[in-house]
């Protein structure tokens, strides 16, 4: 991975997780070649019994640099969805939703 390619090194994203795509607000360019062009390359799912992995590199376009590895964990925890990113470029989150038509936590604020 590479923090030269990047404004900010895993920006908090909240709970904004995603599990395909790049957040390219957050590229600066290739240090490498200098292009602003990305691709996503190797995406590979893992299942679990109760856990999804999704898991994806950031290439530049031209030169094939690596600039990050995306991870992106879905799995079920009680009566909750729970949902987690980690990655150089798209940031860090995580996020809970609950399963059952009515929120045992109560409202959303």
């Amino acid at each position: 991975m590479c923090q030269r390619c990047v404004r900010e090194e895993y920006p908090d994203r909240e709970s904004l997780c995603v599990d395909q795509g790049s957040y390219m607000i957050n590229f600066l360019k290739c240090f490498e070649c200098g292009s602003q062009d990305l691709k996503m390359a190797n995406r590979s799912c893992t299942e679990a019994e109760d856990e999804e992995v999704i898991h994806y590199q950031h290439i530049c376009v031209f030169c094939e640099h690596l600039v990050a590895e995306h991870e992106h964990t879905f799995k079920v925890d009680g009566e909750f969805q729970v949902y987690e990113m980690s990655c150089l470029l798209c940031g860090s989150a995580d996020d809970q939703r609950s399963i059952m038509p009515i929120d045992p936590r109560g409202p959303v604020m």
